[in-house]
């Protein structure tokens, strides 16, 4: 049976399998610690189930616009308005199937076969495999030698007469790090030189910061909002993966284009889902499980990232979202229990096979002597499972 290449290109996602494992084992009654879960282990919101509920009960069961319903769209202008600053008018916001799926609209509507698009180490994993999907070339910027952000002097020596856009991500998933406004407006900066390329900012963790919030890129000028293709979505800050619900923001044209291609490859989404995100952003109590959340993922970054540096271990500092990575490099060539270790994909075996703790190896992140965990989990399981993390470690020889 032939497949497409572009099909045969694509890698799985590595963190849903991983997760998936975990589950499995934990179905099979194996106490198992996940540090795998891209995603807040907090439940939806009540009022938020409840306008599901709602919106079931009222019959809206139904298409709505293929781009999302007019007043969900206007509430998410309304919410980047208050948090940004930013003017779009609701024709200019197309919502998704989850914010991947935005990124892939906005991938399609800009990337031709054969440009280049940018894509700064570490990343999220999906982002090359979507540039695959759409016959665009990827371009790995390295990052580490900066603090693991991306820099102009850094951008300028990727940028050639292919490239047709640079993804930034902020905070980053999986480093966890974030911009300040004078690196992300120096970025800015650069771009402003370089018209044709286009700003793919995904700012999914936006509302999950530990100190100042992050900054989108988009503010810097008119110029520059022109250009950039602002994602987000309810996902993370609402405790609402599951939901499927992402967003664009972006200009006219592009919003267009993206709401075409979405036409034809989904159709709208969820009609409930909308109706429960709509709650999200326009109930008062959104911001109070909002702060409630960051207080509480602050708290849990301080504690795995204070177990593993006094146990010696070099990380990325994170300021938002909610991953540490961990710096493993050090065990490549020792052994345990006879086998060999040689890269970040072994230890993570290990640990979940032979020490029931799951984390995930960083080589598709950009960054392969990392294994990342997340903190999305209670301080119990935290240092449960450093506890068996670290013991680990310890038997290396």
């Amino acid at each position: 049976m032939k497949i497409s290449k572009r099909a045969s290109g694509v890698s799985p996602s590595l963190t849903l399998a991983i997760t998936a494992k975990a589950a499995k084992l934990k179905k099979e009654g194996v106490d198992v610690v996940s540090f795998g879960a891209g995603e807040p282990d907090f439940d939806t919101p009540e009022f938020i189930r409840d306008a599901a509920k709602e919106a079931l009960d009222k019959g809206i069961t139904r298409y709505t616009d293929a781009s999302g319903t007019p007043d969900l769209r206007k509430a998410i202008a309304a919410s980047i308005k208050k948090n940004q600053g930013l003017e779009y008018d609701f024709s200019q916001i197309i919502v998704s199937n989850g914010a991947k799926h935005s990124l892939s609209n906005a991938i399609e509507a800009t990337v031709e076969a054969g440009e280049e698009v940018i894509i700064p180490a570490p990343y999220w994993l999906t982002y090359p495999e979507l540039v695959k999907l759409s016959d665009g070339v990827v371009v790995v910027a390295e990052t580490a030698d900066a603090g693991y952000k991306l820099t102009p002097d850094i951008l300028k020596k990727y940028i050639t007469e292919k490239t047709r856009a640079v993804i930034i991500n902020n905070p980053n998933n999986p480093s966890g790090v974030v911009y300040s406004k004078a690196e992300i407006f120096a970025l800015a900066a650069e771009l402003e030189k370089h018209p044709d390329i286009y700003i793919i900012s995904d700012e999914i963790y936006d509302e999950l910061c530990y100190g100042e919030r992050a900054v989108s890129i988009a503010t810097y000028s008119e110029a520059i909002k022109e250009r950039t293709i602002l994602v987000n979505g309810v996902s993370k800050s609402y405790a609402m993966t599951g939901w499927r619900i992402g967003y664009t923001a972006s200009a006219l044209p592009l919003a267009k284009a993206m709401g075409s291609i979405q036409s034809h490859a989904t159709s709208n989404p969820n009609s409930m889902a909308q109706y429960a995100a709509l709650a999200a952003y326009t109930d008062p109590r959104g911001d109070v499980f909002l702060a409630e959340m960051n207080k509480i993922f602050s708290a849990r970054r301080d504690l795995m990232a204070g177990i593993v540096k006094d146990a010696g271990l070099s990380i990325i500092q994170p300021d938002g979202a909610f991953y540490v990575m961990i710096n493993v490099g050090q065990f490549f060539g020792k052994q345990y229990n006879g086998r060999k270790i040689t890269c970040a994909q072994d230890i993570a075996e290990l640990l979940l096979d032979d020490v029931n703790v799951a984390v995930v190896p960083c080589e598709s992140f950009g960054a392969a002597d990392f294994i990342r965990l997340s903190y999305a989990t209670s301080d119990a399981q935290i240092k449960k499972g450093l506890e068996r993390i670290l013991t680990f470690f310890n038997k290396l020889k």
